[in-house]
């Protein structure tokens, strides 16, 4: 007698990328004590893929915003997690780690725009470094042409501030780059509100004397 696989939990329609995804954050789940853990495979596995949807995204949207590049940086992280997650089958701790790893891809595809756009200003006159959005908590939108030297100066500064404080250049990854608010923040880094706030405020005060003319490396 001829035998049949058991349906896919997901059904026939369901996109590849889509199950991949929800796979993987299933995957990132704590396991009890003694069993295998895959959660470095699953995080593997994981970044790519939300960094080419976001990527996919964020180039449809500036294409959209031709005159001033605007990218509305936190609608387009939600928008990736609809898209991609299955949400009848992962929890709030699953959504909250997929918001720290579109941060992080918000940041490499930011900061990959605004290296482009300097190249195609060849060497003109750089933008004054004000660092303003820094104030803007919450707003989640990023003008990419005009801060395209902020980004890139920004983004060398947080490499510096990971060697020193690894939450707080996360905390700026999430604020900044992917526009999540300070509870959303604290979800996917597993940390408090109150936390975050602390934080934002010290990464925020570091980066302020990191980036200020003149400055020498803090």
């Amino acid at each position: 007698m001829r035998t049949h696989p058991p349906p896919h939990p997901y059904g026939p329609k369901v996109p590849r990328a889509r199950r991949d995804v929800t796979d993987a954050l299933l995957a990132l789940r704590p396991v009890p004590e003694g069993q295998p853990d895959g959660a470095s495979d699953a995080l593997g596995r994981l970044v790519p893929l939300v960094y080419g949807e976001l990527r996919r995204i964020a180039h449809r949207q500036l294409r959209a915003e031709r005159a001033g590049h605007t990218l509305s940086t936190t609608g387009l992280v939600h928008e990736a997690y609809l898209k991609l997650a299955d949400q009848s089958r992962v929890e709030w701790q699953d959504r909250a780690h997929f918001f720290a790893v579109a941060a992080r891809a918000m940041r490499r595809i930011l900061v990959d725009y605004a290296r482009r756009h300097r190249a195609l200003r060849r060497g003109g006159e750089r933008v004054r470094l004000s660092l303003g959005a820094l104030d803007e908590a919450g707003a989640g939108a990023i003008d990419v042409a005009a801060r395209a030297d902020e980004l890139v100066a920004l983004d060398g500064a947080l490499r510096r501030l990971a060697a020193l404080d690894e939450r707080l250049a996360r905390v700026v990854e999430c604020r900044y780059f992917a526009g999540l608010t300070d509870a959303e923040t604290a979800l996917a880094l597993g940390v408090t509100a109150r936390t975050v706030g602390r934080d934002w405020v010290k990464a925020r005060g570091w980066l302020y004397q990191a980036l200020r003319p003149g400055a020498s490396r803090p």
